[in-house]
């Protein structure tokens, strides 16, 4: 079987496009002369999605909206008892595009003899390694549809902690594009022209005035090389950030910087405890959920020590000792996992010290949104305030001048 999209005329005349899953384009064309339809064209959908590359790199992603939409539906019809293939086969019709052609393969891939986790680990970018795993940890312990329920707590929480950061930084951030925008409008044009009203008049201006036009005429004249050098740094700064070394002093820097520092070890916690937290409770031994753990998380200081330390602490059972020499976990989270280590609850602990810091993550961004808004505000009024003085100034003293 196969997702194939059609081109077709309906019995009444009207154009329309659809995907159908069929076995050949005859089957294609068959089903279609049932619905009294006829076809225009008739493409395999995944060939489609190879040859278009600009759909691909615009729009070809599955969302975390539809993977969520998806894992739930999917745990509520195994938990009713209907097997896996007649779910993926319900669930087929109910999504479009991207989404629809992958769950027909991993469809097909099944019936072909692979496991769900190993049709699911072929689309790594959609179904990550945590995701994988934890299915196959399902599909062994026999607790697919249990497995599943987790993994959509544990999605929704990551896009709820995601949207409550995103939400607290939208008003800042849209004080500061408005800001940049008024400012632009002053340097690239208001200035100039008052500036060439200045020269007419041959008068020495007031320093600050002089310093204002001077960044003014810089902008007007070298906007070509300022753009391509902010592109270039920005490219740059993400090759940089995405080497180790790079990945190692940023975060190193991130951890002492005020405020910030508090911020990027909160975030810390949350990811590594949930994620190791829930892989142990679903069944994945240490070493498999170590090797996920630090290919996942954010910290490289944190993955670089948990990674030199891995074959100690599957040997031992003990990880707090390693992560108290991160500087990263705050004591009460130490002390509450060697409590998890000593009493053989590992999991829960873990994940109560992802609950407790998750919660505390949300009121900093709650907090940070509340600061930053107002201080941006203070700081954007002084610099446009700055370049309104440097224009009146001059003005005023032109008036005072009789005759003029």
């Amino acid at each position: 079987m196969a997702l194939y999209k059609y081109r077709a005329f309906s019995s009444q005349g009207k154009q329309v496009t659809g995907y159908l899953d069929a076995s050949s384009m005859q089957g294609v064309k068959d089903q279609l002369a049932k619905q009294g339809m006829h076809p225009i064209s008739i493409s395999l959908a995944d060939q489609e999605a190879r040859q278009s590359w600009w759909r691909k790199f615009f729009g070809g992603s599955i969302s975390l909206k539809d993977k969520i939409l998806f894992t739930k539906q999917l745990t509520v019809l195994l938990k009713s008892g209907i097997p896996l293939l007649q779910a993926l086969e319900l669930l087929t019709e109910q999504f479009q595009g991207n989404l629809r052609a992958m769950l027909v393969n991993i469809k097909d891939d099944i019936k072909g003899g692979s496991s769900f986790a190993d049709a699911l680990s072929r689309y790594p970018k959609t179904f990550d390694n945590i995701y994988a795993q934890l299915v196959r940890a399902g599909e062994a312990s026999g607790k697919l549809e249990v497995i599943l329920e987790r993994l959509t707590t544990f999605m929704e929480r990551r896009a709820a902690i995601k949207k409550r950061i995103s939400d607290a930084l939208t008003y800042p951030l849209i004080q500061l594009v408005i800001s940049l925008l008024v400012v632009g409008v002053l340097m690239i044009w208001v200035v100039p022209s008052m500036a060439s009203n200045f020269a007419a008049q041959g008068r020495e201006l007031p320093q600050m005035t002089q310093i204002v036009i001077g960044i003014s005429n810089f902008f007007v004249h070298y906007y070509i090389l300022i753009l391509i050098a902010f592109i270039l740094a920005v490219v740059g700064y993400k090759y940089w950030a995405s080497m180790p070394a790079g990945k190692r002093l940023l975060d190193t820097i991130k951890l002492r910087l005020p405020f910030i520092s508090y911020f990027a070890r909160m975030n810390a916690v949350v990811q590594f405890s949930q994620t190791l937290g829930m892989l142990l409770e679903s069944g994945v031994n240490i070493a498999q959920a170590l090797d996920i753990v630090v290919n996942i998380i954010d910290n490289q200081i944190l993955a670089d020590t948990l990674s030199a330390a891995r074959d100690k602490i599957i040997k031992q059972g003990r990880i707090a000792q390693y992560l108290k020499q991160t500087d990263i976990f705050p004591p009460i989270a130490i002390y509450l996992i060697q409590t998890g280590e000593q009493s053989g609850q590992l999991d829960f602990m873990l994940l109560t010290v992802a609950k407790n810091y998750e919660e505390e993550l949300g009121s900093l961004a709650d907090s940070m949104s509340a600061k930053l808004g107002p201080l941006l505000l203070v700081v954007m009024a002084l610099v446009i305030g700055f370049i309104v003085m440097a224009i009146a100034v001059p003005i005023t003293q032109m008036s005072d001048i009789p005759g003029v």
